[in-house]
């Protein structure tokens, strides 16, 4: 039986959008989704650039034009991996146009944005997608899980740290990550969105933040370099102490200064009956921790999330054989292409990545005003 085409377009083509394209390319061998995915057109800013792009992955055709791509009626899903303060004008005409929408995070540089991209993908009633993709880590999957089947039992206590070293040199040049006119914060925004998704996820909504941020170098070389300075105007790293709805607390730290640490993006969460750990650098591997075992017993096991009934994990090798940082971006292709098919919603959606934004503006005005913040419940 022939399947169904779905033809993509992905705008985007630095580090994200080749995590995105190998996850096109990747989806169908291993999960044979009903629908088929073609890629159709990637749009970039440079054209020979974005040639070489489109053959390197296969993509049938390139463009420099993201308008004209999006409008293009021989395209169904609009994928974004573009900088926060691009996003939302391609997902609002890609939602405008009837385009089902998979999109980077974080989706926008601000809450009002976030809101305008969701009424015109609600509107539109197309799939929106935010792509929090450590969510589709097994690992974590079976986090939740254990969660949801009362193993830790009450939560109360939640400590996550998002840690990386690469702007420790202060001869590091400056980009667009470090420049708040395109990031709209520094990893404030960045890690800790991830964090701030991954305890929603996990353990529930936000409902209040006290936060304080720092910026340890005020000026970088515009290139590797050069003596041409320019200046920072994001945060290098921030602190969040928040509460969650559901009465447990919990602790944010976000960083590229912590010396050693390459990409750590770490949770541990206390329950009243057990606690789980867990560290993207060994993203295979979930701690958990149970008051159920006898006293004598008592520890952190190591479950290693690779046993074909752990999620996602029964698609790709034999138990024991770990899986890694790109099988979360196929994950997520996965379950986008699922939705379509099945006109089921998916998560985290517009609506989730609005969240994440209202908790990390609540807590830009708490580190600007030195009080805590009431997030905005929507």
């Amino acid at each position: 039986m022939t399947k169904k085409k779905i033809r993509i377009a992905l705008v985007g083509t630095e580090f994200m959008g080749r995590a995105h394209a190998n996850a096109w390319r990747q989806v169908v061998p291993f999960f044979e989704p009903e629908l088929d995915p073609i890629l159709k057109m990637v749009c970039g800013r440079d054209a020979a650039k974005t040639e070489a792009f489109a053959r390197r992955w296969g993509f049938e055709e390139f463009s420099t034009d993201w308008r004209t791509v999006v409008e293009r009626e021989d395209v169904d899903v609009v994928d974004l991996s573009l900088p926060q303060s691009l996003q939302p004008e391609v997902a609002i005409a890609a939602a405008k146009s009837g385009k089902h929408i998979f999109c980077e995070k974080p989706m926008a540089l601000t809450v009002k944005a976030a809101e305008e991209m969701i009424r015109e993908a609600e509107k539109a009633n197309v799939r929106h997608y935010v792509n929090y993709n450590y969510r589709r880590s097994p690992a974590v999957s079976l986090a939740k899980q254990i969660i949801e089947e009362g193993r830790i039992g009450e939560i109360r206590h939640w400590r996550g740290a998002y840690l990386q070293d690469w702007l420790v040199d202060p001869e590091a040049p400056i980009g667009w990550k470090l420049k708040k006119a395109h990031a709209g914060y520094g990893p404030h925004g960045d890690l800790n969105s991830h964090g701030v998704d991954l305890a929603h996820f996990l353990v529930g909504k936000i409902e209040s933040v006290y936060c304080q941020k720092r910026t340890f170098i005020n000026e970088r070389p515009i290139e590797t370099g050069s003596s041409t300075m320019d200046t920072v105007d994001v945060d290098d790293a921030s602190q969040m102490l928040v509460n969650f709805d559901c009465g447990a607390l919990g602790s944010f730290e976000a960083t590229r200064f912590a010396t050693g640490q390459r990409n750590a993006n770490q949770f541990e969460i206390f329950g009243s009956q057990g606690a789980l750990r867990w560290d993207l650098e060994d993203l295979t591997r979930l701690e958990f921790y149970s008051k159920e075992d006898p006293s004598h017993l008592r520890g952190y096991r190591t479950i290693l999330a690779s046993e074909p009934e752990h999620p996602y994990v029964g698609k790709w090798w034999p138990p024991g054989h770990a899986i890694g940082y790109e099988h979360t971006f196929v994950h997520a292709v996965a379950d986008f292409l699922s939705a379509i098919s099945e006109g089921q919603p998916i998560s985290p959606d517009f609506s989730d990545g609005l969240r994440v934004l209202q908790v990390l503006e609540a807590a830009n005005e708490s580190a600007e005003s030195g009080q805590r913040v009431n997030v905005i419940k929507k």
